[in-house]
């Protein structure tokens, strides 16, 4: 979709809100109606009024200075963030004091079929229907702000045993600690990123991966945080891959020259922070004589750039060796690696964020994200071939998180007794 197409968009979804606000108003009339202080009503009414409308007027006017030269920035997700946690605040609000109306008109066809004497055919609007609109609109706006002050930095460490067959009897025990999809151009509070840092060191695990998505959009965004993302070391080596933002094709350049010298800036910053980046390639890593294979390919995704070749990733690769592939798209694993002629026990993703929202509880997980992807998040397996799908260290476009928290990753490999 173009420019113009987005503003397009963006112009309807306004003023849908702003019809959303019209009726929206007429519920808070109906809400103050008995308030004895005319002061208290009018600031309620109209520094409602004043507050969403200004949050509609801010999103047009930030995404009207967007520009796909430089993408989207903290300011833009902000300004997105604010936008959508007020929309969906207001829809809730609609949806239950439509269904109020909804119930009057009703009992207004009734009271029209059997009207006698002079008494109003339609029920005047009840104040609780606008109490309950009130109460239950609270719960997604302060559950959206929670997202965007603490839920985004809010990491959780998963731990994750797997067990094989033929596991190389010496890596029996050994401990992998994966981070994905950074995107370093979204962050805004660096000291609370940090933390989730020092989470990833704490673990002292045997290897470090990481699956994906470094930045945004462009090289440039992951240089303020290079002295602190190359502070996680591991005894057998720190190996990344590129994902899919990464390659810089959601933003204008002015030539493929200045795309091209970008993505190698960017396979330099990998090198500076101490990341090995395997670009349809393998490694051998070896522990007291014995081996196992790590491949990792560039991005290979359903509807995203696919440009990763794995058989060339795996030329070299002995076909009885244990072997785990860094792969940023979980679609990849479902069409190319779970039913390959190649053994390849362990895949380790990440990509979908989760969509950043949902509910995960024991014995019940749920994200829209799910409609997208077979394998969204967690672990999963077919016949003894493994995929783990990280959740995301980062964030983009929503400046939140909510239900699907931040995730650092620590897998340890066992061999089957």
């Amino acid at each position: 979709m173009h420019g113009s197409g987005f503003l397009k968009v963006f112009l309807i979804i306004s003023a849908i809100s702003l019809l959303f606000d019209w009726y929206i108003f007429s519920g808070l009339k109906t809400l103050t109606s008995d308030w004895q202080s005319q002061l208290w009503r009018n600031t309620m009414l109209f520094g409602y009024l004043f507050i969403s409308v200004g949050v509609v007027a801010l999103f047009l006017i930030g995404f009207g200075s967007f520009t796909t030269a430089n993408g989207m920035r903290p300011f833009h997700e902000w300004i997105l963030s604010l936008f959508i946690t007020f929309f969906l605040t207001k829809l809730v609000f609609v949806i239950i004091l439509s269904l109020g109306d909804l119930g009057r008109f009703i009992v207004g066809l009734f009271n029209l079929a059997s009207r006698s004497g002079n008494d109003p055919v339609f029920p005047a609007r009840r104040k609780f229907i606008s109490e309950i609109a009130v109460l239950v609109a609270s719960i997604p706006f302060t559950s959206m702000f929670y997202a965007m002050f603490k839920g985004k930095y809010d990491y959780k460490l998963h731990r994750v045993t797997l067990y094989f067959d033929d596991l190389p009897d010496a890596f029996n025990g050994f401990t992998i600690t994966q981070l994905s999809d950074i995107h370093s151009g979204s962050f805004d509070n660096t000291e609370a990123m940090q933390r989730g840092i020092d989470m990833a060191k704490a673990q002292k695990s045997d290897l470090f991966v990481f699956t994906g998505d470094l930045v945004n959009n462009a090289a440039f965004e992951i240089e303020p945080y290079i002295d602190r993302f190359s502070q996680i070391k591991a005894p057998y080596g720190q190996f990344s891959i590129l994902g899919n933002h990464d390659y810089g094709d959601y933003i204008h350049w002015d030539s493929e020259h200045a795309k091209a010298a970008n993505l190698d800036k960017l396979k330099q910053h990998h090198q500076t922070l101490g990341y090995r980046l395997l670009l349809d390639e393998n490694v051998t890593i070896e522990k007291d004589g014995q081996k196992i294979s790590l491949i990792g390919i560039q991005n290979w995704g359903r509807g995203f750039i696919q440009i990763g070749n794995l058989n060339k990733a795996l030329q070299g690769v002995p076909k009885d060796a244990f072997k785990i592939l860094l792969s940023h798209d979980p679609t990849h694993w479902e069409e190319q690696v779970r039913y390959n002629e190649t053994n390849i026990h362990l895949t380790l993703s990440g990509h979908t964020h989760g969509a950043q929202f949902g509910v995960e509880i024991p014995g019940f997980r749920w994200s829209p994200v799910k409609y997208r992807y077979l394998d969204w998040a967690g672990l999963a397996n077919e016949k003894n071939r493994y995929l783990y799908v990280n959740r995301g260290f980062g964030f983009l476009a929503f400046s939140g998180r909510l239900g699907i928290w931040p995730e650092i990753t620590v897998i340890e490999l066992r061999k089957k007794a």
